[in-house]
């Protein structure tokens, strides 16, 4: 068998997974079409391993990992795409920078959040709560209501 058959299937396939990569917009055409391109470098390594003779089948044993990986991709992947639809409604590639945080800059913090603290800083009914939580109020309970005290009495024995 020539070489040039498989290879030049590999190139169409590997051609038409590329313009589905490129030109769609939903989430589960583009897992197929990276399926395609990973099914195309698949046909070239069991061609150039029976084109050569190898006797360790070398590129057969890569493409069986190739395979695995490839399962693994796309289970991880239609996950994350099934619970973006259940979220969102769409699984319109485009719509996908809506999931980025309000906070995170590309020229920002690292982590993604804002830099000040008073943002990680969980929000308090009243002041009294806070001085509680500081731990400078001495008096427990006597400025508070009794829900907020109770509170604040868990967390201090927590």
């Amino acid at each position: 068998m020539h070489l040039a058959y498989p290879a030049v299937l590999a190139v169409l396939l590997f051609c038409v997974g590329l313009y589905g990569v490129l030109a769609r917009r939903n989430a589960i055409l583009v897992l197929m079409s990276v399926e395609l391109m990973l099914n195309a470098v698949n046909l070239n390594l069991v061609a150039f391993d029976v084109w050569l003779r190898d006797t360790l089948h070398a590129g057969q044993a890569l493409t069986l990992f190739t395979i695995a990986i490839a399962a693994a991709e796309i289970g991880i992947g239609l996950a994350i795409v099934l619970l973006v639809y259940r979220n969102r409604g769409s699984s319109d590639v485009d719509r996908l920078r809506d999931l980025r945080e309000d906070g995170g800059s590309p020229g920002g913090n690292p982590s993604g959040g804002s830099d000040d603290a008073e943002s990680l800083a969980p929000a308090t009914d009243n002041a009294a709560e806070t001085e509680a939580d500081q731990g400078t109020s001495e008096t427990r309970g006597t400025s508070e209501t009794s829900g907020s005290s109770e509170t604040s009495a868990g967390r201090q024995h927590a």
